[in-house]
């Protein structure tokens, strides 16, 4: 009798991964199936931060049917006590007989002793199945764990002729609401949403999950975790009466050191918490000791950047955008419109600046541009 493959198994465990899509923050999405005899005996997934792991929802799920079973897990099963138990020890303790792996857990309190502890205990682990798959469910986690930043995803909305706002500043609305619907999806899996002052005093924004808006069965449950609002604001022009101060959540206003102090304490009793970060080469707020002060105290593992030219242009020309999701309206807004990007430094067809088209579709009337920049190494 043929069983399934292993790669099967791992995109099972995956599919049940990404159900935790919007909600696991700040841990990393984990699915996890239990395979025995070529039939599955019991599955799970990690759902939230301090509630059971991937693997012990799926030995529940098994019972005493988990002894001798293979474990399929799209991450390295932890080896450290936390918030729960460790599960590499849970897997021993339930008498699995093999346990593969997509990948190895790049959280250095795991980093291979979870895999080193099942094998001590005589069982069989294989790593690999499907690991491009796992990293790219968890791109953020692993960018933390290896390189203290989140990983910064840039959502632009533009027209045709790639203006994202009148003159004026006016731009609701240039999509149609398939493409809104997208962006509340962005905005929920994210851990914060990262934006400038001049966005926010345009527009007024929120910068919140609605849950109204996300055309998903559990929108409620996921809109109870609002991602923290960060505004760049370098020398504390917000207002005082801006919407976004006023929505559940927390708001975080980043300023260069050496503001007015009564300016900070007009801020914080309207709602917002102010950080100071000493300012870069321009004068302003430094880009990547944001990010890394979302990463170190924040926890954050995915940013959406949702933003203007300026502060596009800033991030894009920093090297800090991992990824672009550009969403083009089937309209035309004219020369005097604001454009996509202010980018440095470009004067002639050798300074252009490369990316990496990953995916091209329909979302509703409007189209949806999935790309990464490419290194300057890489452009043609």
């Amino acid at each position: 009798m043929a069983y399934p493959p292993p790669e099967t198994w791992m995109a099972r465990a995956l599919e049940l991964a990404r159900r935790g899509l919007y909600t696991t923050h700040p841990n990393p999405r984990v699915g996890c199936v239990l395979v025995k005899d070529g039939r599955l005996v019991g599955e799970g997934y990690h759902a939230r931060a301090g509630e059971p792991h991937a693997e012990v929802h799926a030995l529940n799920a098994a019972g005493d049917a988990a002894r001798g079973a293979t474990a399929y897990v799209t991450l390295e099963p932890c080896s450290h006590h936390g918030r729960t138990g460790p599960c590499a020890v849970a897997l021993i303790e339930a008498g699995v007989a093999r346990v593969v792996v997509a990948m190895e857990d790049p959280n250095p309190a795991v980093a291979g002793r979870g895999i080193a502890m099942l094998r001590e205990a005589g069982i069989e682990v294989t790593v690999g199945i499907a690991e491009d798959e796992a990293r790219s469910l968890n791109a953020g986690f692993v960018r933390r764990m290896d390189h203290g930043r989140p990983f910064v995803r840039l959502k632009m909305a533009m027209s045709l002729d790639g203006r994202t706002a009148m003159q004026s500043g006016e731009s609701q609305w240039i999509t149609g609401p398939e493409a809104r619907r997208q962006v509340q999806r962005l905005r929920a899996r994210a851990s914060a949403v990262l934006t400038g002052v001049e966005s926010v005093i345009f527009d007024n924004s929120r910068l919140t999950v609605r849950a109204d808006q996300l055309g998903l069965p559990d929108a409620e449950a996921i809109a109870t975790r609002q991602p923290l609002r960060v505004i760049v604001d370098s020398r504390l022009r917000l207002p005082e009466a801006a919407a976004c101060l006023t929505e559940p959540g927390r708001t975080l206003v980043v300023a260069v050191e050496g503001v007015d102090e009564e300016r900070i304490e007009r801020l914080t009793r309207a709602g917002a918490e102010v950080l100071t970060l000493p300012a870069g080469d321009d004068g302003r707020v430094d880009l990547d000791a944001v990010l890394r002060h979302l990463a170190e105290v924040e926890q954050a593992n995915e940013v959406l950047l949702e933003t203007g030219a300026t502060l596009a242009g800033a991030m894009l020309d920093a090297g800090l955008v991992d990824e672009m999701q550009l969403f083009v309206a089937p309209t035309l807004l004219g020369g005097d419109a604001r454009p996509l990007f202010q980018l440095a430094g470009i004067e002639t067809m050798a300074h252009q600046r490369g990316l990496e088209i990953l995916d091209i579709r329909a979302v509703g009337q409007d189209w949806r541009i999935t790309a990464r920049p490419r290194r300057r190494s890489q452009a043609r």
